[in-house]
């Protein structure tokens, strides 16, 4: 099967790259260690960094701060009673009433941009601060953050028309490292890229010989990679070697993110990478400027 057709079978999207409409929720499963888990949880890590590592904003931008810029646009930040509204809406699952919330805090002059990063983000974080000081389960967690999910999505189209010229540009292949699922923030960092021009491939990839087939078969730029749970350093430079090793493209960059290379970005290097990603609003630019510099690389 080709990479591409595997890759429209797996993930619902089109063959363009674009996101499909539809949302599907997310596997639940039990587990020993956790009375519900998400398929793929990483087994070393506590409850609470399973649920935040594997559906809040992974930091899939490049490790330089000097090049980050503020946050354009209007509008005031949502304040810690307005995050924990938000909060309380989703763990109810009341769609309309999150949706609702978000459109307010639009009307106040918030760009879309910001939405993502200054009211999805915090509130994914509260969910799992609430987690963390027992007051909710797992379910509700992942339940929570995936209405978040939708909520990025429904969003999606007036994202994308904040910017006034797109086209097709790079392909980049955005997935978790091996072990682990990123939906919520592989999904944020997908939107970032397209509304950026870059051709996107964000479909879980479930074993390393699909992995293989497709950067072997497709023209990737950049592989991103997300991680979250330290004990999977070891799979994750394998990956690397593979994706280098089989990849069409024999200058083929690659970025890691996630919580352990925020916290450890000497990390990068043990795993192979070509760079630390910290943000997803940065993470097209230095995307593009990691390559620029491959290109030169002798």
């Amino acid at each position: 099967m080709a990479a591409r057709d595997w890759w429209v079978r797996t993930s619902g999207y089109p063959g363009d790259g674009r996101a499909a409409e539809r949302l599907a929720a997310p596997d639940l499963q039990r587990t020993g260690d956790s009375p519900w888990s998400v398929a793929g949880a990483s087994p070393g890590a506590s409850p609470v960094n399973r649920a935040v590592e594997f559906h809040i904003v992974p930091k899939l931008v490049l490790a330089h701060p000097s090049l980050c810029e503020d946050l354009p646009g209007a509008g005031q930040p949502l304040d810690s009673d307005e995050v924990a509204e938000l909060t309380d809406r989703v763990l109810a699952g009341d769609d309309a009433g999150a949706l609702a919330f978000v459109e307010a805090v639009l009307a106040r002059g918030m760009p879309v941009e910001r939405i993502y990063l200054d009211v999805l983000a915090p509130t994914a974080r509260h969910l799992g601060e609430l987690w963390n000081r027992d007051t909710c389960d797992f379910t509700q967690v992942t339940l929570g953050l995936w209405r978040l999910h939708r909520v990025l999505r429904e969003f999606s189209a007036a994202f994308h028309s904040e910017v006034e010229h797109q086209q097709e540009g790079l392909p980049v292949l955005l997935v978790p490292a091996p072990g682990e699922q990123h939906t919520f923030g592989i999904a944020m960092a997908a939107e970032f890229f397209r509304r950026a021009g870059w051709l996107v491939w964000d479909a879980p990839v479930p074993a390393r010989t699909e992995l293989a087939a497709m950067v072997r078969n497709e023209w990737f730029a950049v592989v991103g990679f997300s991680l979250s749970c330290e004990s999977r350093l070891e799979a994750l430079a394998s990956a690397i070697q593979m994706v280098r090793r089989e990849s069409c493209n024999r200058s083929v960059g690659v970025l890691v993110g996630g919580r352990v290379f925020v916290e450890r970005p000497d990390y990068a290097s043990r795993v192979g990478a070509d760079a630390v990603a910290i943000d997803a609003r940065q993470a097209p630019i230095q995307a593009q400027n990691l390559v620029a510099a491959l290109a030169h690389r002798p």
